[in-house]
């Protein structure tokens, strides 16, 4: 075992050792009859097996009679209490306490497996900062709780700390560890007027920080409250797991009473059929399925934890599984949403400097990446107060009075609504382009371009393998913009011209296109505040957390934390593997436990095989539940 064992693990290890010691002496004395007083006076015989009985099982016995107190009484505990004291009854001494031993030894390793798999998200546990150092108006240093950072506040960060709050850098350079958020082993190289987020951890050179976000909306607060949640959101595999027990341990417990005092009205030897009724409980005991599908799910949410991807839930991981399409979002998603001006197309009468010069101060009206690229292509000064009356037309672009001047800066359709005629010589047939109107005149365009992410081929190209049915891009771009960069992509379905409320209707039409949608999950990928309601209204959203918006994030069930697409067929690998341990666990052990079962109450199966269908079921279940550990794609 490479995990070291807690104090109270220690203890049930030591007293498991105890027992099983004590009945193996017990066993041999009983055939060997080395004290014969042991075997021959009966009230004796019982005290000696009691004792290892209670060192291994008095606390199942214990919360086998506080569940029977508050009225949850089946469970497996009380299975278990149950048949060994049947077995006591019927003087199967050794019986009943290697049932309970070898229950126990189960249990020992079922919280082991449990205590494993919690490491496996415990890096992203122990992001959380335990302090913050403010920087005062004097200079002093305040070490102070994060909560207590407030927006604007000046953070000095160490080497070796934690990132306490989302901020930007003042001063200093260097690296710094990402990889408890994103997975990625590389340190990130950070300077003046990066961004940072809260959960890294500082290199080897001294940072200062401005703080922009308190630390209840920072990242690292976020991260913890979304792996704190994710538990309680269950597969559907893992509900029909509890369902199941709900039912499946009465109807047992009644099975096994019937067993136990019918067939002796009309064939005799209660003692017998007591003893088959206690084989018969204890093998029906459904711990290998109540904590190995579990078990498998939680694996499975560490495992894409430790590829850089938070699944809120592990019904979101299940969805993953069976995936038939995924819809993405194209600017800052398949993209790299840096846009650089290409090309510039002035009209008769107009210049290219003329042209950029009113086209920049329209656009510096505007936060888009495309306005963003246009100023920066402009070398001169934009001043202010030569910009008034700014109306912005959603979906198709600016209307702006520049330096006296009513200038026009967008699509097509924002052209065609002001009357503005387009030659077909002026319709730019690839790239984003941008065209300018000066006072009811069309004066030229300008061409942007923005170039998919190399992970974002690699990507869709491993989507595909892991037959993903559909990929489909949307845009706001034109029908010839989207046609280029899909092919770039290797996309074949794309939606072009949209506006911010037309996605979430082309999903609206892809989930119900979709042939089976009892099985069959449609995923949204976004990053932006207008992809918030469609990554609500997916099967599965996912965002991209390290660029993405608060919005997107809080609104999606999976965040990319480092806005690698390629996480995402190695998170549809995991969930896979997640789902086909668990349908294999519920197979097996359903399997050998109607199996035993049968025997068990033809009296063919006896208490060691009980054994084995309990203990050694859960065992190998829980032991195939432990590779999703081990998995990280």
């Amino acid at each position: 075992m490479n995990r070291k064992l807690t104090t109270k693990q220690k203890k049930e290890l030591r007293e498991i050792i105890i027992a099983f010691v004590l009945l193996v002496l017990l066993f041999a004395n009983e055939h060997l009859n080395l004290v014969p007083v042991l075997n021959d006076i009966i009230w004796l015989r019982l005290v000696t097996y009691l004792v290892p009985y209670f060192l291994a099982g008095r606390d199942v016995v214990r919360r086998c009679f506080l569940g029977i107190k508050n009225g949850q009484i089946f469970d497996e505990k009380f299975l278990m209490t149950i048949a060994t004291i049947g077995a006591f009854a019927t003087e199967e001494f050794c019986e009943a306490v290697a049932v309970m031993l070898f229950y126990q030894v189960g249990e020992f390793f079922q919280g082991y497996a449990v205590g494993k798999s919690r490491e496996s998200i415990q890096s992203l546990l122990e992001i959380a900062p335990e302090y913050a150092n403010v920087q005062r108006e004097d200079g002093s240093i305040e070490v102070v709780d994060p909560d207590d950072v407030e927006i604007g506040d000046i953070l000095v960060i160490k080497p070796g700390e934690k990132i306490p709050v989302d901020g930007t850098v003042i001063e200093g350079f260097g690296l710094i560890n990402t990889s408890a958020l994103t997975g990625e082993s590389m340190p990130r190289e950070v300077k003046t007027g990066d961004s940072i987020i809260s959960g890294c951890v500082n290199g080897e050179n001294l940072l200062k920080v401005k703080a922009d976000k308190e630390y209840d909306d920072s990242t690292v607060a976020q991260i913890l409250e979304l792996v704190e949640s994710a538990a309680s959101k269950k597969s559907q595999t893992e509900a029909f797991i509890t369902r199941f027990a709900r039912y499946y341990t009465p109807i047992v417990v009644i099975g096994a009473a019937m067993l136990a005092f019918i067939p002796p009205f009309f064939v005799g030897n209660f003692t017998e059929w007591m003893l088959r009724a206690c084989t018969f409980l204890v093998i029906s005991c459904p711990c290998a399925l109540v904590i190995s599908v579990p078990l498998a799910f939680f694996g499975g949410i560490g495992a894409a934890s430790k590829v850089g991807v938070l699944v809120k839930g592990s019904n979101y991981l299940e969805m993953m599984a069976h995936l038939d399409t995924i819809v993405s979002d194209k600017t800052g998603t398949l993209t790299e949403g840096v846009f650089s001006v290409s090309a510039i197309h002035p009209a008769e009468g107009f210049n290219e400097d003329y042209l950029l010069r009113m086209a920049a101060h329209a656009e510096s009206t505007s936060t888009h990446p495309i306005a963003v690229s246009v100023v920066k292509a402009y070398d001169g000064t934009i001043d202010p107060a030569d910009v008034k009356d700014v109306e912005n037309v959603a979906g198709k672009g600016l209307k702006v009075a520049v330096a006296g001047k009513v200038v026009l800066a967008g699509n097509v359709r924002l052209m065609n609504d002001a009357g503005i005629v387009l030659e077909d010589k002026d319709i730019i047939a690839s790239g984003t382009c941008i065209y300018i109107a000066i006072d009811g005149k069309f004066a030229g365009s300008i061409e942007v371009a923005d170039s998919p992410k190399e992970e974002a081929v690699r990507a869709i190209a491993e989507i595909k393998r892991e037959k993903v049915s559909n990929v489909v891009m949307l845009t706001g771009d034109s029908k010839e913009t989207a046609a280029k960069v899909a092919a770039e992509l290797g996309i074949t379905d794309f939606r072009a011209e949209l506006l911010p409320q037309d996605k979430v209707a082309v999903l609206e039409e892809i989930l119900s296109s979709v042939s089976n949608k009892e099985k069959e999950r449609v995923a949204f990928i976004g990053d932006g505040i207008n992809d918030a309601p469609v990554l609500s209204r997916a099967d599965v959203g996912i965002a991209m957390g390290s660029l993405g918006s608060d919005a997107a994030i809080e609104a999606s069930d999976i965040v990319i934390m480092d806005d690698n697409l390629e996480r995402i067929p190695a998170v549809i690998r995991i969930a896979r593997k997640t789902i086909a341990i668990s349908k294999t666990n519920i197979a097996f052990a359903l399997t050998v436990k109607i199996a035993c079962l049968i025997l068990g109450a033809l009296g063919i199966a006896n208490m060691w095989v009980a054994v084995f269908a309990d203990v050694g079921v859960a065992f190998i279940c829980i032991l195939n539940a432990m590779r999703m550990l081990k998995s990280n794609s």
